[in-house]
């Protein structure tokens, strides 16, 4: 993995708009932008198009065509990539569900491939919705699972990203996952 703190001065150099930095950026993340992409295709069958490295240059030009985001550290980098992925993911079931229903059936991205059936589609957008109420409910249980589901983040990376303490990380960790288990156990029976 590389230097935390070498990440963090690169994207200090990215806020005053450096190319250099935007280049040197790339690099450094990539193999843990590349590590998020496949927690989210691990269960998808070894012979689909769609690869790991599509992923990620979609999250990364997502990412870096965001000038207005104002980076504090590596873990910020990571926090937000983990929202893009999985608002990338969501946007895709969310169109799957609509072509089911007679929609336009072009694709938009290259993550077509990743919802080979309607129930993923339908399993993703009900945590997308379990997820929004649980964020009436409390925001920051909302965004510890945000980082650690869909960014796979850890407990640290989390607790310095929210400027919580660990232990109160693995507090909302716990909770929030037993919230979620409630709300979406009568969705998937």
């Amino acid at each position: 993995m590389q230097d935390r703190s070498e990440i963090t001065q690169i994207l200090i150099k990215v806020k005053t708009g450096s190319s250099e930095a935007y280049n040197k950026l790339f690099p450094l993340v990539y193999n843990q932008l590349k590590g998020l992409a496949y927690m989210q295709m691990k269960d998808e069958p070894v012979d689909h198009t769609l690869s790991q490295t599509e992923l990620v240059h979609e999250v990364y030009l997502k990412l870096i065509d965001q000038k207005s985001i104002d980076w504090k550290d590596r873990a910020h980098f990571f926090a937000i990539a983990s929202r893009c992925m999985r608002q990338i993911l969501i946007d895709h079931a969310r169109k799957k569900k609509a072509e089911k229903r007679g929609g336009n059936k072009q694709p938009v991205t290259y993550l077509d491939a990743i919802m080979k059936v309607d129930k993923q589609a339908d399993d993703l957008i009900n945590l997308d919705e379990a997820l929004r109420n649980l964020e009436k409910l409390n925001k920051r249980l909302s965004e510890v699972v945000e980082y650690r589901y869909f960014g796979e983040m850890s407990i640290e990376d989390t607790a310095e990203v929210m400027n919580l303490s660990v232990s109160t990380v693995k507090r909302d960790w716990a909770k929030a996952r037993g919230w979620l288990y409630k709300e979406l156990k009568g969705r998937f029976n």
